[in-house]
């Protein structure tokens, strides 16, 4: 569903199946915009984890390689874990299997760009991304589109107790693609905090988000399980 309207090739795969990968020869790629893996933070099965985003990014670089494309791949901000703002490239302390994965894709990306220098490797730490076409992701979609859709539901969103202090970095998707187009410059080779630099408790996002929808709930709130969130 999410695809709705997309006029391209759709070839469809696992970027773990080497006989899925080997589909993509049939096509020569100016830019490789990697977007796939296991983003859920919840999971908690490092040998999956690592494959799928992991060991498939070997394959990716390759082909990227292979067709003299920019590479430009999905990192995150789950790679700082729990340390204080302000997150710096090159600080980071992962503290789940998948915060994990992407701080080893940033090394693998770091090594492969030093014995490849006349390629374009450019990886985006995206921080709290939301916007449209995320409704499919049921749970793991952002708490912006979780709250509304509580919201809009008629129930009062539901957060962790504190949550005025609980801070992110909230950045829409458009931005995100923006942040993407401008990364294919070959002169911006390296890795990248992708957010607005602004962070907003979640508190705010759920009153923001009843005053533009015209409801007055309240907040019900339940004990945070999750250390250092």
């Amino acid at each position: 569903n999410n695809l709705i309207g997309f006029t391209g090739d759709v070839v469809y795969g696992n970027i773990t199946s080497k006989a899925d990968l080997a589909l993509l020869d049939d096509y020569k790629f100016d830019y490789v915009f990697h977007q796939a893996a296991i983003s859920d933070t919840r999971v908690n099965d490092q040998e999956i984890v690592m494959r799928t985003n992991v060991n498939s990014f070997y394959d990716l670089l390759a082909k990227a390689k292979d067709d003299d494309a920019v590479m430009v791949y999905a990192s995150s901000a789950a790679t700082y874990g729990s340390l204080p703002s302000p997150q710096t490239v090159g600080n980071e302390n992962p503290e789940n299997p998948y915060g994990f994965s992407k701080y080893m894709m940033d090394q693998i990306a770091y090594r492969f760009s030093d014995e490849n220098p006349d390629m374009t490797i450019v990886g985006l730490k995206f921080f709290n991304v939301y916007g449209s076409r995320e409704y499919y992701k049921a749970k793991t979609s952002s708490m912006v589109i979780q709250l509304g859709h509580q919201i809009l539901s008629g129930n009062a969103p539901r957060l962790f107790e504190g949550s005025d202090q609980i801070l992110r970095d909230f950045i829409n998707i458009e931005d995100v693609i923006q942040a993407n187009i401008k990364a294919c410059n070959p002169k911006l080779n390296g890795v990248y905090n992708v957010g607005t630099g602004n962070p907003r408790s979640f508190q705010n996002i759920a009153d923001i988000l009843q005053n533009e929808l015209g409801t007055n709930l309240g907040t019900e709130y339940f004990p945070n399980p999750y250390d250092g969130y």
